[in-house]
């Protein structure tokens, strides 16, 4: 295999191909992630495609990388997207008749701490129904697979089969001489030097050579990227840092070897190891001390030149990483180093790329931020080219969603972030896990002061937001872990007080719009499944894509006629503010759309006492006649101007509060101050995610979203299929009901160890993987685990065994009943009835 070598291309061999003023997709960069697109979308049918490179194919950081591909991620879809990409690189040879320098000879990770075997085990039961092969397997099989590790410390390994590696270079050619065959215009060098958005959303792309007229551009220019998003006023999330990998000479026991090596993760050393011809290459991610920014292009912006340099390598900085890989693979220790490259590579905060329609500007895309580039081009390739021909994502990728980051991702933020995400490219992946650079950031709920030091915050769209309460004699902090750990007995005693007393919970975060205007009834009639709810009533209601699927669940409240507040999830804020101002564009809607969520803070207040509470505070009648379930009103909490909303997660007797966010420490100490004689106190989300599963309440990200639609996630009643109105996938499921459901979710019991579900778990049927867990947590009232899982409908009957594996482990579950316990109004309605309230 040819190591990477500087290749130069004739700028005219491009510039020779028929210029186009216009194009129905501009693609703004050549590596493989862009030329992927490119050929995506020339070969689906697109006619008029056109990708622009300012200097030449892969230039910046496709050129230099590793070429590392595997099957493996932590992450539920990205899987799907590392599956497509090695099975279009299998047949692209073929297809294309350019070699693409592709070798399988499939990956191990290495565990060398017994909490690294568990994370194996959590990883395993997580993969187990997706369609990639991956193995557990012990010392002796890690052993004849590669019999140039040390195994003294290796308890473990991850076995797939089929990982290996690719040319970079030689892939981006392949994939070029595909999206020419099928039609696409690839034009370099051609510099973009400015970015128009006319009225009708459409753009302009300016060059020297002249303008493009654009239905849509997609923004791959990987390290340019930022300077893309600035010519619309967009301040993309990336930072450019070094990566170095070093490539031996030859190495005799390397050149003996009848097969090449599996590639090599040595997760406590932090490095990856492959066979390179007959010696070894090898990469390291040091810690986020030690690693390097590019602070210049930061604060200047890339060098406008830039494009196959490399910078200077300083293998001091990786010295301890390569004194671990001696360690681990001894042989290293007689090879010479004969190359050593460091190159830019692009990250994000959280080290995902960001992949999508942009939220605020019309048709603008972004395929960005790729850490790993060459793994993903070909999925994320075929991702966005069917997302673009058929109006919505193929399958959930909100993490990579571009509008997870806002105004709050400053450079600051990025830059420290980044340095996180670097250093902790192998670190254990706990479920619940939390990371704590560049925290707090600028967007802090009115609460935050008040409670920063009572609780254990989680992360969420940039809030801080209390998962769990200390009180004395607690083990405090963050404490990770794959069994339970130190917040189970608190989240228990949370449970409690909500149950018997009254708690209150900051729910700042909820993404929160307001829309009115003369057609504000028509566009919501057109975007949710759900009936409108009248003045001063709220109900729950979806978003479906034209097939159908869950784009997103939110309360809808109209609050005087024709204005109306929509609440959504914290990391839904912009997806959801995305596509309702598309739809709304697109129709030509009369309407004012507002993203208040920055402005407004939210208070919880549930539990039997509730009530009792927030009377003390007003002169309103808060009586179940005077103020019914899911019904909102307007007026004054000890003298704070409040929308109270009759609605809780919990599923208890409660309010949700919606207030001035700088009045929220103020009307916190009051409700506080009011429920002394009640036992009033704070609880957190993980108490609320044990309250809304017993009640089986589903939750979007989880039970639904867009791999799932709304009858299999059991959202029949939601769902008006007999309104006037023809909302957005009302077609779809309507076919979908005719032809009847494969699978549905059903509601599990389990009994473990010391071990809940999380989500994600492979749930088995007589020795077979059969479907999949989406959450779960432990019931403090039944003192056993509770799960929602899809199964096939033939096993989804009231009654029916299955099992669930966790941490390597399959236990007994059965399929009850829902819910375990019955919600407030439920049991109210039961007892006016005379009925018995189940418990």
């Amino acid at each position: 295999m040819v190591f990477f070598p500087l290749r130069k291309e004739k700028p005219s061999s491009s510039l020779g191909e028929r210029w186009k003023d216009t194009a129905e997709t501009v693609i703004i960069g050549g590596g493989c992630v862009g030329v992927s697109l490119a050929y995506h979308l020339a070969k689906a049918g697109m006619k008029d495609v056109v990708l622009l490179e300012k200097s030449e194919l892969t230039a910046g950081s496709t050129w230099h990388a590793a070429g590392l591909t595997t099957y493996f991620h932590p992450g539920i879809n990205l899987k799907k997207i590392h599956h497509y990409s090695i099975k279009l690189y299998e047949t692209l040879e073929e297809e294309t008749e350019q070699a693409v320098g592709f070798h399988d000879p499939g990956s191990i990770r290495i565990a060398s701490t017994p909490t690294r075997v568990d994370e194996f085990k959590y990883q395993m039961t997580r993969a187990g129904w997706h369609a990639t092969e991956q193995y557990f397997i012990g010392p002796e099989k890690v052993q004849e697979l590669c019999p140039l590790l040390n195994m003294e410390k290796v308890l473990a390994g991850l076995y797939n089969p089929g990982d290996g590696h690719i040319d970079p270079y030689s892939l981006t050619m392949a994939l070029a001489a595909g999206a020419r065959k099928y039609g696409a215009l690839l034009n370099y060098p051609v510099q973009v030097t400015n970015l128009n958005s006319r009225s009708d959303g459409t753009w302009e792309v300016e060059t020297p050579l002249g303008v493009i007229r654009a239905n849509r551009i997609v923004n791959t220019a990987g390290f340019w990227a930022r300077e893309i998003g600035k010519m619309i006023g967009l301040q993309h999330p990336l930072i450019p840092v070094h990566h170095q990998y070093v490539v031996t000479s030859t190495i005799p026991e390397v050149k003996a070897l009848k097969k090449e090596l599996p590639v090599i993760r040595d997760l406590e050393g932090s490095y990856y190891l492959r066979q390179e011809r007959d010696g070894l290459l090898f990469g390291p991610y040091e810690s986020q001390e030690k690693m390097k920014i590019q602070e210049s292009w930061v604060t200047n912006g890339v060098p406008p030149g830039f494009g196959k340099e490399l910078f200077e390598s300083d293998l001091d900085r990786i010295m301890e990483h390569i004194e671990a890989a001696m360690a681990m693979v001894p042989v290293l220790k007689q090879a010479d180093i004969i190359n050593t490259v460091a190159g830019p590579i692009t990250y994000s905060p959280d080290i995902l790329p960001m992949v999508g329609p942009h939220q605020g500007v019309r048709n603008y895309w972004v395929a960005i931020g790729f850490g790993y580039g060459i793994i993903h081009a070909g999925g994320i390739g075929k991702y966005l080219s069917d997302w673009i021909f058929n109006g919505e994502p193929p399958f959930d990728l909100i993490e990579l969603d571009p509008n997870r980051y806002g105004k709050w991702t400053t450079t600051e933020y990025t830059a420290i972030k980044a340095r996180e995400s670097y250093g902790f490219n192998n670190i254990i992946g706990y479920p619940k896990e939390e990371r704590f650079a560049g925290r707090p950031t600028e967007r802090a709920s009115g609460l935050y002061e008040v409670l920063k030091s009572k609780c254990s915050m989680g992360f969420h769209a940039g809030w801080e937001q209390p998962h769990w309460f200390y009180k004395p004699g607690d083990e405090i902090g963050y404490k990770p872990s794959f069994q339970r750990t130190n917040w189970f007995e608190p989240v228990g005693r949370e449970y409690q007080q909500v149950v018997e007393k009254v708690g209150v919970i900051d729910l700042s975060p909820f993404g929160k719009f307001k829309i009115r205007g003369k057609d504000s009834v028509k566009l919501l009639d057109h975007l949710f499944a759900n009936v409108i709810p009248k003045v001063g009533t709220t109900n729950i209601s979806h978003m479906l894509t034209p097939t159908g699927k869950v784009y997103a669940e939110l309360t809808v409240s109209q609050l005087y006629p024709g204005e109306f507040m929509l609440i959504t999830g914290s990391g839904s804020e912009l997806h959801d503010l995305r596509w309702i101002e598309e739809e709304s564009k697109a129709g030509g809607y009369n309407v004012e759309i507002k993203n208040i969520t920055d402005e407004m803070g939210v208070l919880g207040v549930a539990g039997p006492y509730a009530r009792k509470v927030l009377q003390k505070l007003t002169t309103e009648d808060l009586s179940a006649a005077a103020f019914k379930f899911l019904q909102t009103r307007h007026f004054k909490f000890s003298d704070i101007d409040v929308t109270a909303i009759r609605i809780s997660y919990t599923g208890e007797l409660g309010w949700e509060l919606y207030h001035k966010k700088e009045d929220s420490a103020a009307l916190y100490n009051a409700i506080m101050e009011a429920g002394q004689e009640e036992g009033i106190d704070n609880f957190g989300t993980y108490a609320m995610n044990v309250l809304r599963l017993e009640k089986a309440f589903r939750a979007w990200g989880a039970e639904m979203n867009c791999d799932t639609n709304p009858l299999e996630a059991g959202l029949e009643y939601f769902i008006k299929l007999n309104k006037q109105a023809d909302f957005i996938g009302k077609q779809a499921v309507k076919q979908i009901k005719e032809k009847g459901l494969k699978r549905r979710l059903v509601y599990l019991t389990l009994k473990t160890d010391n071990v809940d579900p999380e989500g994600n778990e492979s749930v088995w049927y007589n020795g077979k993987v059969v479907g999949n867990t989406t959450s779960g947590s432990y019931s403090y009232s039944t003192q056993q685990s509770l799960a929602f899982a899809y199964i096939p409908t033939e096993l989804s009957k009231a009654g029916q065994k299955l099992e669930v594996e966790l941490l390597g482990k399959k236990y007994v579950a059965a399929v009850i009943q829902e819910p375990l316990v019955l919600t407030e109004p439920t049991r109210e309605r039961l007892q006016r009835k005379g009925g018995s309230a189940k418990v």
